[in-house]
Order: structure tokens, then sequence, then C-alpha cells
């Protein structure tokens, strides 16, 4: 009889309770057919994180081949540069955040050349592609999320190694607008929380005076606010989820939030043990505690 009751039940099903049923059965169908698979972008942007500067490469190129009119190859490859640049002049160190006065008597770091014109290759070929896009759709997520990580990566290259800050605060404008219209077309692209929390945080972490001055020309900044956006990229980001922990780690160290600091390295030491940056900053909060 056992075999039986499955029929049974569902003939006894009528009006709400058969539509409620196959309302279920849908939900799980949908649930099932749009889970997210990791794409060659999250690979690549995962061996950044890891210090595989070769493997995530060769992860962008295939995706890139793979996708060749989509502004988000470049813009990774890009991004690829950028974070090689990163450690091999260790501009992401935290003790150069620890407070303003280190971070605005930070040196002015010698670019090499040959990287400096790759980057900048790779961010107008993305920029080009994702303006030919918007001509055409200007909703179109992916190309304003390039938009807003190229200009986003604009900004960084200028600040952390040119020592440009008046540029970076330019570019920092542009990532937020970008930002503004991707989250309107997509409020689930939480990566997008990246651009504005760092815009937000660090004008947010100026004088009084300097804010006043970037307020009246349309750039505002509040630290809380910055801080709670960074925390949802870290949450609920795609590409940009262990990039915005490292700031967050790096903006609790500024904050003298310690154990927060902590924990969020600690997940990042765990998760990508091949990048010594994360263990560094450990011990040397922890000799800072010894203190």
């Amino acid at each position: 009889m056992g075999k039986h009751r499955p029929s049974r039940f569902l003939e006894r099903l009528t009006g709400k309770g058969l539509r409620l049923v196959i309302a279920c059965l849908l939900a799980l169908e949908a649930a099932h057919a749009t889970k997210i698979e990791p794409s060659g972008l999250d690979r690549g942007f995962r061996q950044l994180y890891d210090l595989d500067f070769p493997g995530a490469q060769k992860e962008f190129e295939s995706w890139e081949k793979e996708n060749p009119q989509n502004p988000m190859g470049p813009v990774a490859e890009a991004a690829g540069v950028l974070f090689s640049e990163f450690d091999r002049l260790g501009v992401l160190e935290a003790q150069f955040y620890e407070d303003d006065s280190v971070f605005a008597a930070r040196k002015k770091y010698e670019a090499n050349p040959e990287q400096r014109a790759r980057l900048e290759q790779q961010l107008n070929r993305a920029e080009d592609l994702a303006k030919a896009k918007l001509a055409h759709d200007p909703r179109d997520r992916d190309a304003l999320l390039a938009m807003t990580l190229a200009t986003g990566l604009r900004s960084d290259y200028a600040a952390l190694i040119e020592k440009r800050n008046l540029a970076s605060l330019h570019y920092t404008k542009q990532a937020t607008a970008w930002a503004g219209q991707l989250l309107a077309a997509d409020p689930t692209c939480y990566d997008a929380h990246l651009a504005s929390g760092i815009s937000r945080y660090i004008i947010g972490s100026m004088a009084a005076p300097v804010r006043w001055i970037l307020r009246v020309g349309g750039i505002s900044g509040d630290k809380a606010e910055g801080i709670a956006e960074l925390q949802t990229t870290a949450a609920r980001g795609r590409l940009l989820a262990p990039f915005a922990r490292i700031l967050l780690a790096i903006a609790y160290v500024r904050e003298k939030n310690v154990p927060d600091a902590r924990q969020l390295l600690a997940s990042l030491q765990d998760e990508f043990p091949n990048n010594p940056l994360f263990g560094r900053e450990l011990a040397r909060l922890d000799q800072s505690g010894s203190r």
C-alpha cells in the first residue's frame, strides 16, 4: 500500500493545496537551476589573493577567450597586474595605514614601467568594451561592474603607488558614481559596495576642513558608513569579498579594534595560506599587544 500513497495524496489535492505543492516544486527546481558555479573569473581572483599571479592570469585569459566582448576579462587582467605590483612593492602592509600621519608620509614607489603600460592597456580595453555595451544597454551589469572596477583600480594605483592624491580622489568619485548606477541596475551586485565603502571611509578619516572642501566638490565621506559597506562586500560579495576583508582588517587596525582585525586576518590566513601578509600582520598585532 505504501507505494500508492504519493499518487493518492496528489489525487486528493485540489485548488490551493495543489497549487502550493506545484509552487514549492518549481521553487526548488529554480533554486537548483540557478546555482552559480565558479567561473574562471572567480578562480582567478582567488588565486590573486593567494599570490598565484601566473595562475590567475591563465584563468583570466582563458575566460576572456570564451567571452571576447565582455569587459570583465581585461579588467580582471588589470587587477592581476595591480595586485602583483602591490605585492612586489609591499603597499598593502597594514602599518602604512595605522594613522593619518603615517599614511600622509607614505613614500612614492618606483613603479615598473612595463607593468604600468600593461595596466593602462587592459584598463583602456575594458573601458572601451564596457562603453560599447552601455551604448546598447545602459543597465548592462558586467559593463557597469567593469567601469566601477576600472576606475577603482586607477584610483588605487594613483594613491598607493604614485602618491597622486587629487587624481586618486577624482577616480574615486567616478568609481562611486559607477557603483551607484550598478546597484540601481542590480542591487544584488554586492561587489559594487567596495568602491563607495573605500571612498566613504578614507574621506571620512580626513580632517574636518578637508572633508568640507571635498563635500563642496561633491565628494562626501563617513567612516561608519564606509565600514558598513565594506562589511557588505566582505559578507556577500563574489569576486571582491576577500579584498573587502583585507581592507576591513586595515580599517580595524586604524580604529584600534584589534579583536576584529585579528579575526579577519586569521580567517584570511586560513583561506589563503600562500599569502604571507596575513601572518605577518597577525604577528605584528600580537607583538604590539604584548607591549
